[in-house]
Protein backbone atom coordinates (compact mmCIF):
# COMPACT_ATOMS: atom_id res chain seq x y z
CA UNK A 1 0.00 0.00 0.00
CA UNK A 2 1.58 3.58 -0.72
CA UNK A 3 2.70 6.05 1.92
CA UNK A 4 1.47 9.39 1.40
CA UNK A 5 3.15 12.02 3.51
CA UNK A 6 1.58 15.51 3.66
CA UNK A 7 0.88 18.57 5.40
CA UNK A 8 -2.05 20.85 5.88
CA UNK A 9 -2.41 23.44 3.36
CA UNK A 10 0.62 22.54 1.57
CA UNK A 11 1.20 21.35 -1.93
CA UNK A 12 0.23 17.85 -1.13
CA UNK A 13 -3.10 19.38 -1.42
CA UNK A 14 -3.61 18.01 -4.64
CA UNK A 15 -2.11 15.27 -4.45
CA UNK A 16 -4.75 14.23 -1.59
CA UNK A 17 -7.66 15.59 -3.83
CA UNK A 18 -6.31 12.69 -6.66
CA UNK A 19 -5.92 9.96 -4.54
CA UNK A 20 -9.81 10.32 -2.86
CA UNK A 21 -10.68 10.35 -6.86
CA UNK A 22 -9.00 7.41 -7.35
CA UNK A 23 -9.78 5.57 -4.10
CA UNK A 24 -6.35 4.49 -3.69
CA UNK A 25 -5.60 2.75 -0.88
CA UNK A 26 -2.74 4.60 0.74
CA UNK A 27 -1.17 5.38 4.21
CA UNK A 28 -1.42 9.02 5.25
CA UNK A 29 1.64 10.37 7.19
CA UNK A 30 1.17 14.42 8.39
CA UNK A 31 4.13 16.20 8.82
CA UNK A 32 3.88 19.08 11.44
CA UNK A 33 5.94 21.63 9.46
CA UNK A 34 5.87 24.03 12.74
CA UNK A 35 7.96 21.15 14.75
CA UNK A 36 9.79 20.84 12.12
CA UNK A 37 8.69 17.37 11.11
CA UNK A 38 9.91 17.91 7.61
CA UNK A 39 14.01 17.89 8.57
CA UNK A 40 13.96 14.80 10.98
CA UNK A 41 15.96 12.33 10.14
CA UNK A 42 13.75 10.07 9.66
CA UNK A 43 11.95 11.92 6.82
CA UNK A 44 15.29 13.19 5.65
CA UNK A 45 15.47 9.89 4.33
CA UNK A 46 12.22 10.19 2.55
CA UNK A 47 12.91 12.86 0.67
CA UNK A 48 16.42 15.22 1.32
CA UNK A 49 14.70 18.13 0.16
CA UNK A 50 12.71 18.17 3.35
CA UNK A 51 9.27 18.87 1.38
CA UNK A 52 6.06 17.44 0.86
CA UNK A 53 4.35 15.50 -0.85
CA UNK A 54 5.85 12.80 -0.73
CA UNK A 55 4.65 8.90 -1.60
CA UNK A 56 6.47 5.27 -0.86
CA UNK A 57 5.55 3.27 -3.36
CA UNK A 58 6.14 -0.63 -3.84
CA UNK A 59 8.68 0.53 -6.48
CA UNK A 60 10.20 3.47 -4.58
CA UNK A 61 9.54 7.24 -3.44
CA UNK A 62 8.27 9.57 -5.74
CA UNK A 63 8.38 13.00 -4.81
CA UNK A 64 7.16 16.55 -6.98
CA UNK A 65 3.73 17.19 -7.38
CA UNK A 66 3.39 16.60 -11.11
CA UNK A 67 5.28 13.34 -10.88
CA UNK A 68 3.10 12.19 -8.49
CA UNK A 69 -0.44 13.13 -9.68
CA UNK A 70 0.72 11.23 -13.06
CA UNK A 71 2.00 8.42 -11.17
CA UNK A 72 -1.59 7.70 -9.17
CA UNK A 73 -3.32 8.53 -12.55
CA UNK A 74 -1.40 5.40 -14.29
CA UNK A 75 -2.76 3.26 -11.58
CA UNK A 76 -6.07 3.73 -12.90
CA UNK A 77 -6.17 4.45 -16.31
CA UNK A 78 -10.18 3.19 -16.71
CA UNK A 79 -10.61 6.76 -14.96
CA UNK A 80 -8.75 8.31 -17.48
CA UNK A 81 -7.45 11.18 -15.49
CA UNK A 82 -4.75 11.34 -18.27
CA UNK A 83 -5.35 12.60 -21.77
CA UNK A 84 -4.95 9.44 -24.25
CA UNK A 85 -3.85 11.54 -27.32
CA UNK A 86 -0.14 11.99 -26.56
CA UNK A 87 -0.62 16.12 -27.78
CA UNK A 88 -2.85 16.54 -25.50
CA UNK A 89 -1.39 14.22 -22.43
CA UNK A 90 1.89 16.17 -23.04
CA UNK A 91 -0.70 19.60 -22.63
CA UNK A 92 -1.91 18.60 -19.45
CA UNK A 93 1.69 18.03 -18.22
CA UNK A 94 2.61 21.45 -19.60
CA UNK A 95 0.14 22.75 -17.21
CA UNK A 96 0.96 21.12 -14.24
CA UNK A 97 4.68 22.12 -14.64
CA UNK A 98 3.74 26.03 -15.37
CA UNK A 99 1.97 25.56 -11.96
CA UNK A 100 4.97 23.80 -10.08
CA UNK A 101 7.82 25.68 -11.67
CA UNK A 102 6.09 28.74 -12.41
CA UNK A 103 3.19 29.21 -9.92
CA UNK A 104 4.68 27.22 -6.95
CA UNK A 105 7.99 29.54 -7.05
CA UNK A 106 6.21 32.64 -7.22
CA UNK A 107 3.73 32.12 -4.11
CA UNK A 108 6.77 30.84 -2.00
CA UNK A 109 7.87 34.18 -2.90
CA UNK A 110 6.01 35.67 -0.55
CA UNK A 111 5.98 32.86 2.53
CA UNK A 112 9.47 31.24 1.80
CA UNK A 113 11.74 34.03 0.35
CA UNK A 114 14.80 32.85 2.79
CA UNK A 115 15.46 29.86 -0.13
CA UNK A 116 16.44 33.39 -2.31
CA UNK A 117 17.42 36.10 -0.40
CA UNK A 118 18.55 36.77 3.43
CA UNK A 119 18.71 40.61 3.28
CA UNK A 120 15.35 42.11 4.93
CA UNK A 121 14.87 45.08 2.13
CA UNK A 122 14.98 41.93 -0.57
CA UNK A 123 12.79 39.99 1.07
CA UNK A 124 10.15 42.69 1.41
CA UNK A 125 10.58 43.24 -2.46
CA UNK A 126 9.57 39.89 -3.24
CA UNK A 127 6.56 39.95 -0.90
CA UNK A 128 5.70 43.22 -2.36
CA UNK A 129 5.90 41.63 -5.99
CA UNK A 130 3.37 38.98 -4.98
CA UNK A 131 0.03 40.12 -5.87
CA UNK A 132 1.62 41.05 -9.24
CA UNK A 133 3.33 37.99 -10.01
CA UNK A 134 0.03 35.49 -8.96
CA UNK A 135 -2.02 37.95 -10.91
CA UNK A 136 0.15 37.77 -14.05
CA UNK A 137 -0.50 33.65 -13.31
CA UNK A 138 -4.15 33.47 -13.15
CA UNK A 139 -4.44 35.96 -15.81
CA UNK A 140 -2.48 33.63 -18.11
CA UNK A 141 -4.57 30.92 -16.49
CA UNK A 142 -7.62 32.05 -17.13
CA UNK A 143 -7.01 33.16 -21.43
CA UNK A 144 -4.36 30.17 -22.44
CA UNK A 145 -4.65 27.01 -19.82
CA UNK A 146 -8.37 26.82 -18.92
CA UNK A 147 -10.38 25.29 -21.57
CA UNK A 148 -13.50 25.03 -19.41
CA UNK A 149 -15.89 23.74 -17.85
CA UNK A 150 -12.17 21.53 -16.56
CA UNK A 151 -8.61 22.52 -17.64
CA UNK A 152 -8.52 20.29 -20.41
CA UNK A 153 -11.72 20.34 -21.65
CA UNK A 154 -15.32 18.62 -21.19
CA UNK A 155 -13.33 15.43 -18.81
CA UNK A 156 -11.53 16.13 -15.49
CA UNK A 157 -7.80 15.68 -15.43
CA UNK A 158 -4.53 15.42 -13.53
CA UNK A 159 -4.80 19.49 -13.76
CA UNK A 160 -7.78 20.28 -12.23
CA UNK A 161 -6.95 18.91 -8.53
CA UNK A 162 -3.48 21.29 -9.05
CA UNK A 163 -5.55 24.22 -10.32
CA UNK A 164 -7.53 23.86 -6.95
CA UNK A 165 -4.34 24.07 -5.42
CA UNK A 166 -3.26 27.30 -7.26
CA UNK A 167 -6.93 28.62 -6.79
CA UNK A 168 -5.78 28.77 -2.74
CA UNK A 169 -2.43 30.14 -3.47
CA UNK A 170 -4.44 33.03 -5.73
CA UNK A 171 -7.05 33.97 -2.85
CA UNK A 172 -4.12 34.30 -0.11
CA UNK A 173 -1.65 36.18 -2.06
CA UNK A 174 -4.78 38.86 -2.35
CA UNK A 175 -5.40 38.29 -6.57
CA UNK A 176 -8.38 39.76 -7.64
CA UNK A 177 -10.10 36.47 -8.82
CA UNK A 178 -13.21 38.71 -9.90
CA UNK A 179 -11.32 39.33 -12.89
CA UNK A 180 -10.94 35.69 -13.47
CA UNK A 181 -14.52 34.54 -14.13
CA UNK A 182 -13.47 31.18 -15.56
CA UNK A 183 -10.92 30.47 -12.45
CA UNK A 184 -14.09 30.89 -10.20
CA UNK A 185 -16.56 28.98 -12.35
CA UNK A 186 -13.49 25.64 -12.18
CA UNK A 187 -13.49 26.34 -8.10
CA UNK A 188 -17.33 26.07 -7.98
CA UNK A 189 -16.85 23.42 -10.07
CA UNK A 190 -14.47 20.94 -8.11
CA UNK A 191 -15.90 21.71 -5.30
CA UNK A 192 -19.10 20.25 -5.92
CA UNK A 193 -16.81 16.74 -5.78
CA UNK A 194 -16.83 14.84 -2.99
CA UNK A 195 -13.27 14.08 -3.71
CA UNK A 196 -12.40 17.53 -3.03
CA UNK A 197 -14.57 18.35 -0.03
CA UNK A 198 -12.79 15.17 1.57
CA UNK A 199 -9.72 16.64 1.04
CA UNK A 200 -10.52 20.27 2.16
CA UNK A 201 -11.43 18.02 5.53
CA UNK A 202 -8.23 16.60 5.69
CA UNK A 203 -6.52 19.60 5.23
CA UNK A 204 -8.75 21.19 7.93
CA UNK A 205 -10.00 23.55 4.91
CA UNK A 206 -13.41 26.10 4.96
Amino acid sequence: MMEFYYSKNSAAFAVTILLEDTKEPYIPHELDFSKGDQTSEGYLKINPKGRVPSVVTPKGILTETPAILQYIAHLHPDLKLLPEDPFCSAQALAFNLYISSTVHVAHAHKHRGSRWATEDHALHNMSAKVTENMTECAKNIEENYLIGPWVSGDNYSICDPYLALAFRWFKDDGVNLSAFPRIIEHDILIRKRPSMQRAMAIHASI
